[in-house]
């Protein structure tokens, strides 16, 4: 199951990093919980490809949050200075 292509319009951000990071989780770590490559996990991470829906349920059930905690098509709390730092 392959991630969808990124979109110029409506972007969906994601906090995938920030709860990983909280849980000590590693790239490989969520792969394999979700059943993907970490590639996977990195380019969602960047925002290069975006989840399926189903691949979105499967990343919420890890970290046991509802996808809008996860997932959003407005930039999350601190987003926006992560973004200026890179």
């Amino acid at each position: 199951m392959s991630p969808v292509r990124r979109g110029t319009e409506l972007p969906i951000h994601n906090r995938l990093p920030v709860l990983r990071a909280e849980r000590g989780m590693s790239r490989a770590e969520l792969a394999e919980a979700v059943e993907v490559n970490p590639q996977t996990i990195g380019a969602l991470e960047r925002g290069d490809h975006y989840p399926s829906l189903d691949l979105a349920f499967r990343i919420c059930a890890v970290f046991g949050l509802p996808v809008e905690a996860v997932f959003s098509r407005a930039s999350f709390s601190g987003e926006a200075e992560r973004e200026g730092d890179a």
